[in-house]
């Protein structure tokens, strides 16, 4: 019977591509096992890939209102941050005004005019505030602060209210100018007249939110401030009962405004509750999303190691038939 046998040379080169090929699977299924993907996903799909472009398509819009709505939390959280202090200023303020005013006697004690002047300035600033050099409250106009400095209307409330004589005329003099579109709305509010463009959120929900500076409750809070700054002015003329008067007059103003603030508060509550919402309406979605997508190219970890360790047993196998074979020699075999 005639037998075949490999030459040393063709031995040699099928040992080497036997070799390549276990590098090969060695490398593949250590890339699987850390990245927990099948390294051929064509195979795997059997040409297939619509499904999959679809997923992976759907996986990066969610990333995209995921984004969305982070920026959406952050300048809702920030709105209700600003209006959150300046209800608790004006409503401290408030409660000074009416305890320094004393009623008949007087001013009893303190300065309540600079108390209301450093507040305003507060207040204003809280106002102008931005985030990512967006303006909060100016609406559309997103690029500029939405009023101008608190001595500019402490200035042009002087100006409305000078010549009255009485603290009801100076009080009736300023909310007519506050209520005059020629007037605070002109002079003093620098933002858009339109509201903020809606957060789009989802494919199917968008969120408004229109809190601008000139909010009628914020105005109110802005004229009893900015009034009671002016309370102790010599260019009013106002005696000390008189003071006292106007000083009771805008802190009972500040205290009865304290329900329009939080109604104010509570629109942008509610905008965050529904931002809250839709995010995690997104969420559960992308969760589905890449568990449908896993469960395509994923690869099983106990199945995947099981097969590695066994290409790592065939290739030191053969390394050490490799080492015995290059040790042959005729003189052994003797």
């Amino acid at each position: 019977m005639s037998s075949v046998s490999l030459g040393d040379l063709s031995q040699s080169f099928l040992m080497q591509k036997r070799s390549v090929a276990l590098r090969q699977d060695l490398a593949r299924l250590t890339d699987e096992l850390s990245s927990g993907k099948v390294d051929d996903i064509r195979k795997v799909l059997a040409g297939n890939h619509n499904y999959l472009s679809s997923l992976e398509r759907r996986l990066d819009i969610l990333e995209g209102y995921s984004v969305a709505n982070e920026e959406a939390k952050y300048f809702t959280g920030a709105m209700q941050a600003s209006l959150s202090r300046i209800q608790d200023f004006s409503g401290q303020l408030g409660l000074d005004l009416i305890l320094a005013s004393g009623g008949p006697i007087g001013v009893v004690a303190g300065s309540p005019s600079e108390n209301a002047a450093t507040q305003l300035q507060g207040m204003m600033n809280l106002l102008n505030a931005d985030i990512a050099g967006r303006s909060l409250f100016a609406g559309t106009a997103t690029d500029g602060a939405p009023l101008a400095s608190a001595d500019t209307l402490v200035s042009e409330l002087l100006t409305v209210v000078s010549g009255q004589t009485t603290p009801q005329d100076i009080v009736a003099a300023a909310e007519a100018w506050f209520a005059d579109p020629a007037g605070f709305d002109t002079v003093i509010y620098t933002g858009a007249d339109t509201a903020l463009a809606p957060f789009v959120l989802s494919e199917t929900e968008r969120v408004s939110l229109d809190v601008r500076a000139n909010d009628e409750a914020l105005k109110t809070v802005l004229m009893h401030t900015a009034l009671a700054a002016l309370g102790s002015d010599p260019a009013l003329g106002l005696d000390v009962p008189q003071q006292s008067e106007l000083f009771g007059i805008t802190g009972l103003g500040l205290q009865s405004n304290q329900d329009q603030m939080t109604d104010l508060r509570s629109r942008i509550g509610f905008t965050e509750a529904r931002i809250e919402m839709i995010s995690t309406r997104n969420q559960a979605e992308e969760t589905s999303a890449e568990f449908a997508r896993n469960a395509l190219i994923a690869v099983d970890p106990f199945e995947t190691a099981t097969e590695l360790e066994n290409v790592q047993f065939y290739l030191q196998s053969l390394y050490s038939v490799t080492v015995r074979s290059s040790q042959l020699s005729l003189v052994n075999f003797l």
